[in-house]
């Protein structure tokens, strides 16, 4: 992993600003795959999690990475040698967004931090996502990213046994074609979740890998069916280990008390893929 300290610098507060008509047909269409029903009209609310089906720039050829993404240094720093992963998040609600509106995201790079973790050299780079409509700031989001220089897949992980009884489960098995349907939707050209003899051969994955940012958006549809869409102020989450196409996996939600509730995605083996806290509303 290779940066000098002036080209991370350079980076730090670098901002990008896009514009998009929150067109009702991208939530149709994720959740007409994810098989939900009634499919959302004009003027209904954006479910909690469900922007980032928007605000999506085209990127030319020229400008893409080897991994499929847009390639460091346009936006994101430059840092040779190196694999991005989704670590993790915050999330904090407003209030809806409404489809068939325009909205505006503003994306600034916030913080770019160096570790030295045990199995190497990691850089954790903080983005501020900030979605505004005519009313104001409508969402915020925070999200975390980590390069990490390539190193063997970890195969060994305790079994996770949640703190408290869970309220509410659901269960999922993310195929191919969800995989697929959900990287088009949200301009992911990530090729570890498509191109399986990149995610193998190359990234050292054992098959396709099921996106981050989807096992947070399942996480906030149990939620938003248990408690209400309405309820839901934040979500603070982190990744902890991938899974893989066509394994079972299940969202837990555990039960609130001050108003929060913890929230798990468990893999089929018992370990402990994703793990976050919600921030919830008073009752009316």
């Amino acid at each position: 992993m290779t940066a000098t300290t002036d080209s991370l610098r350079a980076a730090l507060g670098r901002s990008r600003r896009v514009e998009a008509l929150l067109d009702p047909f991208p939530v149709r269409a994720l959740q007409a795959a994810l098989d939900r029903e009634p499919l959302a009209g004009p003027d209904d609310p954006l479910p909690p999690g469900w922007h980032h089906l928007y605000f999506h720039e085209p990127v030319f050829a020229r400008d893409t990475g080897i991994d499929g993404h847009e390639r460091l240094g346009r936006f994101l720093p430059a840092l040779e040698g190196v694999r991005r992963m989704w670590a993790g998040g915050r999330l904090r609600f407003e209030r809806p967004l409404r489809l068939g509106t325009r909205a505006v995201k503003t994306s600034t790079i916030r913080a770019i931090t160096p570790k030295q973790g045990r199995s190497g050299r990691l850089v954790f780079v903080t983005v501020e996502h900030r979605i505004d409509d005519g009313d104001g700031t409508a969402l915020v989001e925070e999200q975390q990213i980590v390069y990490r220089e390539p190193r063997p897949l970890a195969r060994c992980h305790e079994p996770f046994t949640p703190p408290h009884t869970p309220v509410a489960e659901a269960r999922y098995c993310p195929d191919e074609v969800l995989l697929f349907r959900y990287s088009a939707l949200t301009w992911n050209s990530h090729r570890i979740h498509y191109d399986r003899r990149y995610a193998c051969e190359v990234e050292g994955y054992p098959d396709l890998v099921v996106h981050g940012p989807l096992l947070a958006l399942l996480g906030l549809m149990l939620a938003a069916d248990h408690h209400g869409a309405a309820r839901i102020a934040a979500f603070d989450f982190r990744n902890h280990v991938p899974l893989f196409v066509g394994r079972p996996l299940r969202i837990l939600l555990g039960p609130e008390a001050e108003r929060t509730a913890p929230l798990w995605v468990v893999g089929e083996d018992g370990r402990l893929a994703l793990a976050g806290t919600l921030a919830l509303r008073p009752t009316n």
